[in-house]
């Protein structure tokens, strides 16, 4: 791991997501209630904070830190793509003050509660996908703030 003893404690936020394509099918069960393993973002929202919490156990040189916040949420886009695919952003946003950033908890936050997405309806659609994983915005510490080109950070929520 890399030394952060010397870096200065900053208030730190970081913001992430990720995108789900589903049937339009599967999107209206979700909506509907009636995925059999119950509400499907309200686990996906749980799961999230709870992969935050655990990022250091699973990516190996990250640091332990603790989080202020973490918030999941999420934006469906009902109306299919040119694949007949429609979709649910997941925004996750982690806080913290600390010597190290929380870019890799908010990502893991993003990812996981994809995850959960497709594990609580792969019963009904198995070609579920999911991808644009990436970092919007950071802001805190040495490096300062982080805008991902062409993202409107704020608006996704």
């Amino acid at each position: 791991m890399v030394d952060v003893s010397g870096k200065d404690q900053t208030d730190r936020l970081a913001t992430a997501q990720s995108r789900v394509f589903l049937l339009p099918e599967t999107l209206e069960k979700i909506q509907q209630g009636k995925i059999a393993k119950g509400d499907v973002l309200a686990v996906a929202q749980v799961a999230g904070v709870m992969g935050a919490k655990k990022t250091p156990d699973l990516i190996p040189m990250c640091h332990p830190i603790l989080l202020a916040s973490v918030d999941i949420s999420f934006k469906e886009e009902p109306h299919p793509d040119s694949t007949g695919r429609c979709s649910i952003t997941i925004t996750a946003t982690a806080k913290t003050t600390g010597p190290t950033g929380v870019e890799m908890e908010a990502m893991t936050a993003a990812t996981v509660a994809a995850l959960t997405i497709y594990d609580m309806c792969k019963a009904v659609d198995r070609d579920m996908s999911f991808n644009d994983v990436c970092l919007l915005s950071k802001s805190g510490g040495k490096s300062g703030v982080y805008q991902r080109a062409g993202s409107a950070e704020g608006t996704e929520r």
